[in-house]
């Protein structure tokens, strides 16, 4: 770290004038925030530059894109949370490109930032719809802020139109069963069950389906096979349809057509089937593994490129035992901390060591007052009433920012008691259903 002096200052100011900086992190997801604040909290010079001018809490995109909670509660300004990190300098900017070797980044104008000492890369991931015909032009993923109010509108549009058209049913695919699946597929049966009977009609409600299809004969493969089992229970119970152990062939505009030749109609398609990395990785020179990810070294860098760090959905991370761990965004949040630690060992002179990942298991709502979760790298299995709450409890402790934890609690409460949604989709356009790659 570089004393605070005014000749620190100065070359400070020198650098950023010639578009230098200590370190540039691409990317204010979980992993590139933690990078940031720890770095700042050491004094360490930052660029953190990301498309956006917020971050945005992933776990909790399905409930924005089924009115439970709002906009404000799961994304906040980038420069509210590092006000107090001086050291830190935010831009928003889009990254068109990525040179490693020279540990520089290309903006969408032409401009060119390089990092004198640590080049960090946590751009996150994209859709991964596996070449499957349509999806990509049809189906709505579910990453992204953009992508989970663009899938509010074309909700609440295609509930207003059956409500006026009493002879047409309403049918949703959820396509990958995993916990974004899962959670997403729970989430629209409640709200079909709870805020369409409420806001339109019972007769609304009963014509319409929700179904849930994944190519594995379960549900939450990472869960011991009595939760896999309690959640399969738990979804037919809220009126979902499983199709499990059968793929996606295509995705139409008005249906979906599975491997074994069957179709199930759809007016809207959700995509849950996992992530891949994004255009930027996938032309930047760096060693592709898995998905297109970049396979990390124990230390968290890029092979022979020792200033380097890949961190989050971006990277294949292994733990101490060499074992991969998933995208999840735990990962992400601890691979950054860690990451921070030993680029400000590189800075003074030290020896990096190793990522240690802290398992603390996994979590996945399936509806109000049920969950399922297993704690620990002993995996304590909960289920129910139980995981719920504690599902509630961790997601609001997580949560950045204050603000953020009141309008959440204030939402869950206002939508599990009292049936209510927490936003009004406003606007009659849309976008379409694919986010632009990274």
């Amino acid at each position: 770290m570089r004393p605070q002096s005014t000749a620190a200052s100065t070359d400070s100011h020198d650098r950023k004038t010639r578009n230098r900086y200590e370190v540039i992190v691409v990317g204010a997801g979980f992993a590139g925030t933690a990078v940031a604040q720890e770095l700042g909290r050491k004094g360490v010079e930052v660029l953190l530059v990301d498309s956006n001018s917020y971050h945005q809490f992933q776990p909790l995109l399905y409930q924005l894109a089924t009115s439970q909670i709002g906009v404000s509660a799961i994304a906040r300004p980038i420069r509210s949370i590092f006000r107090r990190l001086g050291s830190v300098n935010i831009m928003t900017a889009a990254v068109t490109t990525i040179d490693s070797r020279n540990r520089t980044v290309t903006l969408g104008d032409g401009e060119t930032l390089h990092a004198d000492q640590t080049l960090v890369v946590a751009l996150g991931g994209v859709p991964n719809y596996f070449d499957t015909p349509g999806a990509e032009e049809h189906a709505y993923p579910l990453y992204s802020l953009e992508d989970a109010t663009r899938l509010a509108t074309r909700l609440t549009r295609i509930f207003d139109h059956a409500a006026n058209h009493p002879e047409e049913t309403v049918d949703i695919v959820v396509v990958g069963g995993g916990p974004t699946g899962v959670e997403t597929a729970g989430a629209i049966a409640e709200h079909i069950n709870y805020v369409v009977r409420k806001y339109f009609s019972p007769d609304l409600t009963a014509r319409s389906k929700v179904h849930l299809v994944d190519m594995v004969s379960t549900v939450l493969a990472p869960f011991s096979p009595n939760l896999q089992e309690y959640t399969k229970d738990r979804l037919s119970a809220l009126g979902v349809q499983l199709h499990l152990g059968v793929g996606v062939a295509e995705v139409r505009t008005n249906a979906v057509k599975l491997a074994d030749g069957s179709e199930i109609p759809a007016q809207l398609t959700v995509w849950a089937g996992g992530l891949k990395a994004g255009r930027i990785l996938q032309d930047s020179g760096l060693p592709q593994g898995k998905g297109g990810r970049i396979d990390v070294l124990p230390d968290l860098t890029v092979p022979d490129q020792k200033n380097v760090y890949v961190l989050g959905d971006a990277a294949n991370i292994t733990d101490s035992e060499r074992r991969k761990l998933p995208q999840l965004g735990s990962v992400a949040q601890q691979s950054g901390k860690w990451a921070a630690r030993n680029i400000y060992r590189d800075i003074n002179g030290g020896p990096r060591e190793p990522f240690h990942y802290v398992d603390k298991g996994y979590m996945a709502m399936i509806g109000r007052g049920a969950a399922v979760a297993e704690i620990g790298r002993k995996r304590l299995q909960l289920r129910g009433a139980v995981a719920f709450l504690s599902w509630l409890l961790v997601h609001l402790a997580l949560l950045s920012g204050a603000q953020q934890k009141v309008r959440a609690m204030f939402s869950w409460v206002n939508g599990y008691i009292l049936h209510s949604p927490a936003q009004v989709v406003v606007g009659n356009r849309e976008d379409g259903p694919s986010s632009p790659a990274q």
